[in-house]
C-alpha cells in the first residue's frame, strides 16, 4: 500500500515541479532581459533588438521577477529532490523521474539560476 502511495505521489508531483521550474525560468529570463542578456548577446555578436520590448516591460518589475524567479527555481528543485527521494525510499520498486527528464530539469534549473544571477548582477 505504501509503495502504491509513493508511486502516485511521485507522478502527481511532476506537474507541480514542472510549473514551478518553468515559472522560475521565465521570471529569471524577464529579470535578465533588461540589461544582462542584451549586453552578453552584443558581446558575442548576436543582435538583441528583439529583447527591447521584453526588457522594457520587465524593468519596472525587476525586483518582483527576481523574487518570483528564486521562489520558482527553489520550489522546482525541492519538489524534484522530493520525488527522487520517494522513489528511492521504495527500494527502486516505484517509478521515479525518468533519467532524460531529470537531465532536462537540471539543465533548466541551472540555466534559470544563471539567468537569475545575471539579472541580479547587471542591474
Amino acid at each position: 500500500m505504501i509503495e502504491n502511495e509513493d508511486q502516485n505521489s511521485v507522478s502527481s508531483s511532476l506537474p507541480g515541479a514542472t510549473f514551478l521550474s518553468l515559472s522560475g525560468i521565465a521570471a529569471a529570463f524577464g529579470a535578465a532581459s533588461c540589461c544582462a542578456l542584451p549586453t552578453l548577446f552584443a558581446t558575442v555578436g548576436i543582435s538583441s533588438a528583439w529583447m527591447a520590448g521584453i526588457g522594457s516591460l520587465a524593468l519596472p518589475h525587476h525586483d518582483l521577477l527576481l523574487v518570483l524567479g528564486a521562489i520558482g527555481l527553489a520550489g522546482g528543485a525541492f519538489q524534484l529532490v522530493q520525488m527522487q527521494r520517494r522513489a528511492l525510499r521504495c527500494g527502486g520498486k516505484s517509478v521515479g523521474v525518468p533519467r532524460w527528464l531529470l537531465v532536462v530539469f537540471l539543465f533548466g534549473l541551472v540555466s534559470g539560476a544563471a539567468l537569475l544571477y545575471l539579472g541580479y548582477a547587471y542591474v
